[in-house]
C-alpha cells in the first residue's frame, strides 16, 4: 500500500549555482577512468592489462569473491594504465578512447539477472544493509528507487528522464523479476500529479515531502519498511533504472549520462551529456569563473574532491564547483564575531537567520578544528530516522558491534549522516565513521 510520508527533521541548504534546464553536448574525453574505489568493500581482480583493446561493455575487472559481478569499460579504445597505490591496491583503470564507441553485444533474452550481470550494469544495484554492490545470491525482500534527489543543487530527475518513459518501464519490469517483493518508488509530494513515474506499471508509488534528506533512499526505506537484521533490500538510482531498461529493450550497453554542472563558481550552471568516467577537465573547460576552486564529483555533502584532472565517479550525476576555503577568516569581518549576513548556519547564530530566503555562496572552510564529541542535539534536528545518531556513531568509533546492531546500523549508509556532519560543531567526520562501522559489521556479522 502506497504511503504519503511526512518528515519534519531535515535541512535544505540554499546555495548558489542551481542548474538551468538546458542540456548541452561536450567534447568527448580522450581518457576515461573506472575506479574500484567507487565501490565500497570491493576487492577487484583484473581481467585486462595495459595495452589491451576494449569495447563498450568489455569486462576489465571483477569482484574477486563474486566473479559474476563484472565492471566494464564505458568506452572503446585501449587500456592506458592500471594505477596502483599502497600495497599495489588498484585505484583506477585509465582508458584511452578511440571515440568510436563500438560496443559488445548482449543477448537481452533469457534470465534477467544473467543479462544485467553480463552487461556490467549490476553495480548499479546496491543493497542495504552495508550500502555495497548487491549480492546476487541473496534475494531481496523488496527493491527501492528514489524518484528524486533532494541534495544541494541536485539534478532534476523529472527533467533528465522526461523522454525515457519506455526505458523506465522496461527497467522496472526487469527489477520486478529480481524480487518476490515490491518495487517501491518514492517521489516528491508536489509532483504527485505530474511525475513521470505516476503511470508506470508494476511499482508501488509513495510520496514524501521534500526537505533534505527526503530524497535519500535510506530515509524512504526507514519510513516505508525499516531493514532488520537478517533482511536484505536492494536500491537503484532512477537514472540507472532507465539504463537497465535500455539494455532490456535493445541489448545496448549505454554509459552516457546527463550530468548537472552546478555551484557558485560555474559561469552558467546547466546540464551536459557525458559518458560515465569522463575526465573532469573536458566537462568544465571554459565554464569556471575563478581558479582557486574545488571540483567535486557529486554534491557538497557526499561528493568526492577529484580535482580538475580527476574523473567523474560511477554513481554521480552531478559535479559541483565551489571556492576553496583555504584562507584565514578575520574574526570581525568573516569569523565568529562578524554579524554573518552572508553566512549559512543551521544554529541561527548569525543575522542571516532573519532572512530565510537567502541563497549563499559557501566555500570549503570548516570554520574550526575537530573538538570533543558531545551530545548537543544538533544531529537530531536534521536526522529523520527514529535512531539515536550520536550514540550510533560512538558505537561505530569503538567497534561495539552489539550497540551498533541495537542502534540501527543495518538501516543506514554514510550518506544518511551527511547533514549531521554538516551541522556538527565538533567537526566529526561522521560519514567515514559509519562506513568503517559497516565494514566491521560485514566482516563480523554477514
Amino acid at each position: 500500500m502506497a504511503k504519503a510520508i511526512k518528515i519534519k527533521r531535515g535541512l535544505d541548504l540554499k546555495i548558489k549555482g542551481k542548474p538551468e534546464l538546458t542540456i548541452s553536448e561536450v567534447s568527448n574525453s580522450l581518457h576515461y577512468s573506472v575506479k574500484p574505489t567507487d565501490f565500497p568493500s570491493l576487492t577487484p581482480k583484473m581481467i585486462v592489462k595495459a595495452g589491451d583493446k576494449v569495447k563498450v561493455g568489455t569486462p576489465i575487472f571483477h569482484d574477486k569473491y563474486r566473479e559474476a559481478i563484472q565492471f566494464v569499460s564505458p568506452v572503446s579504445g585501449e587500456i592506458k594504465e592500471v594505477v596502483r597505490g599502497e600495497k599495489r591496491k588498484i585505484l583506477e583503470i585509465l582508458i584511452k578512447s578511440d571515440n568510436e564507441f563500438s560496443s559488445e553485444t548482449i543477448d537481452a533474452t533469457g534470465d534477467t539477472k544473467e543479462i544485467i550481470l553480463k552487461s556490467g550494469l549490476w553495480p548499479c544495484i546496491k543493497q542495504r544493509p552495508l550500502d555495497i554492490v548487491a549480492d546476487y545470491n541473496k534475494a531481496p525482500l523488496a527493491i527501492y528507487v528514489s524518484g528524486f534527489d533532494s541534495a544541494p543543487l541536485a539534478p532534476d530527475f523529472e527533467y533528465i528522464l522526461k523522454d525515457k518513459k519506455p526505458e523506465l518501464q522496461a527497467g522496472f519490469d526487469a527489477l520486478a523479476k529480481l524480487t518476490e517483493g515490491k518495487v517501491n518508488v518514492t517521489i516528491e509530494s508536489s509532483f504527485k500529479s505530474t511525475s513521470i513515474f505516476k503511470d508506470l506499471a508494476g511499482i508501488d508509488l509513495h510520496t514524501i515531502n521534500s526537505k533534505h534528506p527526503a530524497g535519500n533512499v535510506g530515509t524512504q526505506i526507514h519510513h516505508i519498511s525499516p531493514v532488520n537484521k537478517g533482511e536484505v533490500v536492494w536500491t537503484v538510482n532512477a537514472i540507472d533504472v532507465a539504463r537497465i531498461g535500455t539494455l532490456m529493450l535493445s541489448g545496448k550497453i549505454d554509459f552516457t549520462k546527463i550530468v548537472a554542472l552546478t555551484g557558485s563558481e560555474v559561469k552558467a550552471p546547466s546540464y551536459y551529456k557525458v559518458v560515465s568516467g569522463a575526465n573532469m577537465s573536458d566537462l568544465i573547460e571554459g565554464k569556471i569563473a575563478t581558479d582557486n576552486v574545488r571540483y567535486i564529483s557529486g554534491n557538497i555533502l557526499t561528493g568526492q574532491n577529484v580535482g580538475k584532472e580527476g574523473y567523474l565517479s560511477f554513481y554521480e550525476n552531478q559535479v559541483t564547483v565551489i571556492p576553496e576555503g583555504d584562507h584565514y577568516k578575520v574574526s570581525f569581518t568573516e569569523g565568529w564575531l562578524a554579524p554573518g549576513f552572508n553566512k549559512l548556519s543551521n544554529s541561527k547564530a548569525f543575522l542571516s537567520a532573519l532572512v530565510p530566503k537567502n541563497v549563499y555562496d559557501i566555500d570549503t572552510n570548516l570554520n574550526g578544528e575537530e573538538r570533543a564529541f558531545v551530545v548537543t542535539g544538533q544531529y537530531e534536528q536534521v536526522f529523520p530516522f527514529d535512531i539515536y545518531p550520536v550514540q550510533l556513531i560512538k558505537a561505530a568509533i569503538t567497534n561495539d558491534i552489539d550497540k551498533m546492531e541495537k542502534l540501527g546500523i543495518y538501516e543506514v549508509a554514510p550518506e544518511d549522516f551527511a547533514l549531521c556532519e554538516f551541522v556538527c560543531s565538533s567537526k566529526i567526520n561522521s560519514q567515514e565513521i559509519i562506513r568503517n562501522g559497516l565494514k566491521v559489521i560485514e566482516e563480523e556479522c554477514m
